[in-house]
């Protein structure tokens, strides 16, 4: 039978393909064997595969995996630049107005928990901020640490503030932005509902949930395949940008144990190291998250079982 792929403007898209999992577990690989045999288009769900440069080091798909089925929303960002949720969910409503999606089946990949929620449940519409006011918040952050900006949110924003861990710089900047440009709180803008881009009933939704020593296993070995295939030139060539560490590509895992390789603080041996463990430590988070915010709706899968 075939399956029909809505894509119309006015509609979420039906019959999509999602597939969760934490990093390392097999997901991208699955989501290529499925685009080439129903004919599907894979859109990047990761926060990470977006940023340009870091394409071994974030684990991207390479040439050849992307000659063989297209391939969207990947490296699309420079690492100089901030990236939200709600951008990412622009570039797919974009994607699906050009038809990118007519004729084909989108599989949407990926570890970002919050995509795949604003995918199907739609994100609530925020204010414009002027380029101003954002340039401003981060000088104070810069000047002034974020624990002094948590400050200004809890004088301000209460409500807001409590919802925030006091070292969360990107969103404590974005609370304090979205409120100087609107005077409303980000709490009320996020509890207007907004559109759903996929139609949650007819999509298929996985989890993919490897054993626990399997995953650390691979974990252990992509890591070193990373180093072997070129991370510690996408390292350099991100250090040579001295981009505002604070930015989200700059906290991409292996990029800060990489980069005290480079200047000495850290043996190669020890900063490799570090980088599995803070990527062990990715994946049980991410792990943890799916187990905890998707519902009986996504089936848990073994990659064991995808073969």
């Amino acid at each position: 039978m075939e399956i029909s792929v809505e894509a119309a403007e006015d509609r979420p898209l039906k019959n999509a393909i999602l597939i969760a999992g934490p990093t390392a577990s097999g997901k991208s690989a699955h989501a290529l064997r499925l685009a080439e045999r129903v004919g599907g288009v894979i859109v990047n769900a990761d926060s990470m595969q977006v940023y340009s440069i870091l394409r071994v080091l974030t684990a991207r798909p390479d040439a050849d995996e992307t000659r063989r089925v297209p391939h969207l929303l990947y490296g699309h960002i420079h690492p100089g630049d901030s990236y939200s949720t709600g951008q990412w969910l622009r570039d797919v409503e974009d994607l699906r107005e050009a038809g990118a999606f007519e004729g084909r089946r989108p599989i949407f990949v990926g570890g970002t928990g919050l995509y795949f929620r604003a995918l199907t449940e739609g994100l609530s519409v925020m204010p414009e901020v002027a380029p101003e006011i954002r340039e401003r918040w981060r000088r104070r952050l810069a000047l002034d640490g974020v624990e002094e900006l948590h400050r200004a949110l809890e004088r301000d924003d209460p409500a807001a503030a409590a919802k925030l861990r006091p070292g969360d710089g990107q969103r404590i900047l974005r609370a304090l932005e979205v409120l100087e440009a609107s005077g409303r709180s980000i709490l009320d803008w996020q509890a207007e509902a907004g559109t759903p881009l996929v139609d949650a009933e007819s999509a298929d939704r996985v989890v993919i949930a490897p054993d626990r020593a399997l995953l650390v296993a691979r974990i252990e070995k992509r890591f070193d395949r990373m180093v072997e295939d070129g991370a510690l030139d996408e390292v350099r060539a991100l250090a040579a940008l001295k981009l505002d560490p604070a930015l989200p590509a700059m906290k991409a895992i292996g990029v800060r144990e990489l980069m005290e390789a480079e200047e000495g603080s850290l043996s190669l041996d020890e900063a490799i190291e570090r980088a599995k463990i803070a990527t062990r430590q990715y994946a049980k988070r991410q792990a943890t998250w799916f187990r905890n915010q998707f519902g009986p709706e996504w089936r848990r899968v073994d990659p064991a079982d995808l073969a």
